[in-house]
């Protein structure tokens, strides 16, 4: 086969055969298949789409491009979550350690920043020492020991998405709902799953602009795990604006700890207990979502899954974090006018996390996790001219195009 072929072949609208595909995705992972070619394919992908089928075939090769975790505990649920990935959305930081406060095995296989969210992984690095790149064994034992990891799909765990992951972000092809299908449901299919819920996010601040378009990739990713057989279950939510108050990477792992520890955002820890709710059910610990919340919310205020969360650091070479990460100095952003916050525009506050410093424009940029926002108005909320919009978090003077760029994310209208 050709790449070339195969490239022009999808750029003309036809079906790519599960051959071609397997063809592909085996040579990019081997390097037989460039770098460019990929980025070719990908983008051909995102302007024609795939169907089903093609979905279907490109998770398959993606997941048979390396090997998967091992059941050591016969008898243990292990249990996943995924989001599609959303402005200020930390909530894998806190499902991990909650779900292992209730028996279950949680092995989370997490990415970096796509676009204008946030990665996992470059959250949780804003923790001195800690380890994102565990080998299988050591994701196994410490599944064992403690019930949960969040590491990258490092080592031999789904190699090809680990590199075409890093080469969307860079072609503009993030959007794409096959290639976001595929690559949530590769690594999922790589932790060997009992059940899984997605948290599919939709509105300005996620890559799924309309709710339609989440419920359409929703459809898609479940249909995958039913033909896979791994249960799964999915949660639409809202992100129109930043979950909870800070988005950024230390000033997450901050809010992510204090919800852990039964305060925080009421927002955010209430889609924390819907989504392990729904895992709790699917994997009969409970009868029902509301016998569920209530297990989880003791879980939360008891202080057990904050300890949990402590024992994962450890394990993975974390400093023990405190109740506070060092973020950069503040500095508010005051509105320019008064009048009713008629909407948020998420897409140009993650445009100027990224111009601070707190995002990548290349995937070889290094990130200052010190960097970020801090919001202090909602949708909704009425503010005064000279009033403060959201705190901004970084070292140095920030510029009048950062300045303008957050002041246009907000649309206020005089009331």
């Amino acid at each position: 086969m050709i790449p070339a072929a195969i490239i022009s072949k999808k750029r003309d609208g036809e079906k790519l055969s599960r051959e071609e595909i397997k063809f592909f995705i085996d040579g990019f992972t081997s390097g037989s298949v460039s770098k460019e070619q990929m980025a070719a394919l990908a983008m051909a992908i995102y302007f024609q789409s795939m169907t089903s089928e093609e979905t279907a075939n490109l998770t398959a090769a993606m997941l048979e491009s390396g090997d998967r975790l091992a059941r050591t505990k016969p008898g243990v649920f292990r249990v996943g979550k995924h989001s599609t990935g959303g402005l200020g959305d930390k909530t894998s930081l806190i499902i991990a350690p909650l779900l292992a406060t209730c028996g279950l095995h949680v092995p989370k296989l997490s990415g970096r920043g796509l676009g204008i969210t946030g990665g996992t992984l470059d959250k949780l690095e804003s923790i001195p020492g800690y380890r994102t790149n565990l080998s299988l064994a050591e994701i196994e034992k410490q599944l064992d020991s403690i019930g949960c990891v969040i590491t990258g799909a490092t080592g031999n765990l789904v190699p090809a998405d680990k590199k075409l992951y890093a080469l969307r972000d860079v072609t503009g092809t993030v959007p794409s709902i096959p290639l976001i299908a595929s690559s949530v449901m590769s690594k999922k299919l790589a932790e060997n799953l009992d059940a899984l819920v997605l948290d599919v996010k939709y509105g300005s601040g996620a890559f799924m602009g309309t709710k339609q378009q989440a419920e359409a990739l929703a459809k898609l990713m479940i249909d995958i795990g039913q033909q896979v057989g791994v249960p799964t279950e999915a949660v639409l939510s809202d992100m129109n604006q930043p979950l909870g108050v800070a988005v950024g990477n230390a000033c997450e792992v901050n809010e992510a700890m204090d919800v852990l520890q039964g305060i925080g955002p009421t927002e955010v820890s209430n889609l924390v207990i819907e989504l392990c709710s729904h895992l709790l059910v699917m994997t009969k610990q409970s009868s029902d979502h509301h016998q569920a919340s209530e297990i989880l919310r003791a879980k939360l205020a008891s202080g057990e899954a904050w300890r949990k969360f402590e024992q994962m650091v450890q394990c993975q070479g974390g400093k023990q974090p405190a109740n506070r990460l060092l973020t950069a100095p503040a500095s508010p952003l005051l509105a320019d006018r008064s009048g009713t916050i008629k909407s948020i525009h998420g897409q140009k506050l993650g445009m100027a996390i990224i111009q601070l410093g707190g995002g990548r424009k290349q995937t070889e940029d290094t990130i200052d996790h010190r960097v970020g926002l801090l919001m202090k108005s909602r949708i909704g909320s009425v503010v005064e001219r000279g009033e403060p919009l959201l705190e901004i978090l970084a070292d140095k003077e920030v510029a009048p195009s950062v300045q303008s760029l957050l002041l246009a994310a907000f649309d206020i209208q005089g009331n």
